[in-house]
């Protein structure tokens, strides 16, 4: 699979995944902890899934749950990450 990496692409993609992995439609401003479809274990599958799927090491100051509350707000995160190893 490629990696688009658009920000409409990502959140897109991460829509997909919360959809399959929760077994509910996911909307990309949807607060997946307000509704109550995640938890911090969630999380960390999430971590792992961004990680790996787009190649990134998620750093402390990453690791917040405004970060991860919905589709775009974690596209929004693989973006600048992304910007920012293309710096390095």
């Amino acid at each position: 699979m490629s990696i688009n990496l658009s920000p409409d692409g990502v959140s897109q993609e991460l829509c997909d995944f919360l959809h399959d992995t929760l077994r509910q439609p996911v909307q990309v401003d949807d607060d997946i902890f307000a509704l109550g479809m995640a938890n911090s274990m969630f999380a960390l599958e999430l971590i792992v899934y961004i990680e790996s799927r787009y190649g990134l090491t998620l750093e402390g100051e990453d690791l917040t749950r405004d970060n991860f509350r919905s589709a775009q707000a974690m596209s929004q995160l693989v973006m600048r990450r992304s910007a920012a190893v293309g710096d390095e």
